[in-house]
């Protein structure tokens, strides 16, 4: 293993095989990021959803998809022009992955890529114990999704952040504020049907931790975009803790646990969690202008 990997590694001090996956997964998340700097990805497009969270701001569970919106709509944008450079630099780490775009069987803004590879092959990479690597079937793959939505809601305000290693390099993406009220998009409007995704709610609780407002004006061109809410009338704090309030009245917050257990350490996080307790904390929404 060379020295850049070694020091990627041996932040997170793995133990369990899940450590070791969750470390694998973050380690490709980053080389991701760095490829598409090397392409000049963030010229066009920023970076937002929970992997922003987890890498820029010490978001505590791990994450999965990658998500980006360009920064002016474009549907003549061609995302397989930067997933070569995601390959290049997953391949000189000693990494075996594929990145594919993801063919798409009806017109939608939303572009998707996915980085695909064995799980077994690629933990040997990082050094994993060979007693927990054998414990995974070879058939067992690593999958991380990329998507970039193409024609996204006007409004959002961006930063600059910079990652050290394994080289420094600087990501665009979405402000707080501005991530928060994607966040709360989600929330509110994301069809689950039969899964919950829970990872929005750890999230939230996050947010609301760290005093974060959210940028309504944002929010508000997303629920519109989304047939949501209505262009001729203003979204206002009031409105939005009104409607936080009967969402969270009809989640199943056992399923919300289910689906975010596999993401953190320590499970009683999640004791709290149900109704009446996330009602309980939409008094503490915050509006940023």
């Amino acid at each position: 293993m060379n020295q850049a990997l070694q020091s990627l590694i041996e932040r997170y001090r793995p133990e369990s095989i899940q450590d070791w996956e969750n470390a694998l997964k973050e380690i490709i998340q980053e080389l991701a990021l760095l490829g598409l700097w090397r392409s000049k990805f963030y010229e066009h497009a920023a970076f937002y959803g929970g992997t922003a969270l987890r890498i820029f701001h010490g978001l505590p569970r791990f994450s999965e998809d990658m998500d980006f919106s360009l920064l002016v709509p474009d549907t003549e944008f061609e995302m397989s022009s930067h997933l070569e450079s995601i390959r290049a630099e997953l391949a000189s780490m000693g990494f075996t992955f594929e990145v594919e775009q993801k063919s798409k069987r009806f017109e939608t803004a939303i572009d998707s890529a996915f980085i695909k590879g064995e799980t077994r092959v690629n933990l040997l990479s990082i050094g994993a114990p060979g007693g927990l690597r054998d414990r995974l079937p070879g058939t067992q793959k690593i999958k991380i999704k990329l998507e970039i939505d193409t024609n996204p809601p006007p409004g959002a305000n961006y930063e600059v952040q910079t990652l050290l290693v394994p080289i420094p390099f600087q990501v665009k993406l979405f402000t707080l504020p501005d991530l928060f009220a994607g966040k709360l998009h989600a929330i509110l409007c994301r069809n689950w049907k039969d899964r919950v995704k829970g990872r929005d709610f750890y999230d939230f609780i996050w947010y609301l931790g760290r005093n974060v407002p959210c940028h309504l004006a944002h929010l508000q061109m997303r629920m519109e975009q989304t047939g949501h809410w209505e262009s001729s009338q203003k979204l206002d704090l009031d409105a939005l803790k009104e409607r936080l309030r009967e969402r969270f009245a009809t989640v199943d917050f056992e399923q919300a646990k289910a689906d975010v257990r596999p993401f953190i350490r320590d499970a009683d996080e999640l004791a709290l969690w149900s109704n009446m307790f996330f009602g309980t904390l939409v008094e503490r929404v915050a509006a940023a202008d």
